[in-house]
């Protein structure tokens, strides 16, 4: 029963010094505005790298199920 009080105040020694980092919030209106066209070409960019090679696997999995 020792070894377990000795793991459960080593743990609880970890866990009371953890340093909780601080959000950097501000109310200020942003420095630069982004205006819709480089909204936009953020979002596609986006969706085609990340459902770009997803979408290239879905669509010839087929043909990754053959075995040649």
């Amino acid at each position: 029963m020792s070894g377990l009080v000795r793991s459960l105040n080593l743990l609880r020694g970890t866990l009371s010094h953890q340093i909780v980092p601080r959000a950097n919030i501000s109310a200020k209106p942003a420095k630069h505005v982004v205006t819709t066209g480089e909204q936009a070409f953020v979002m596609v960019t986006m969706f085609v790298t990340v459902l770009g090679p997803s979408g290239w696997v879905l669509a010839h999995l087929e043909d990754y199920k053959k075995r040649q």
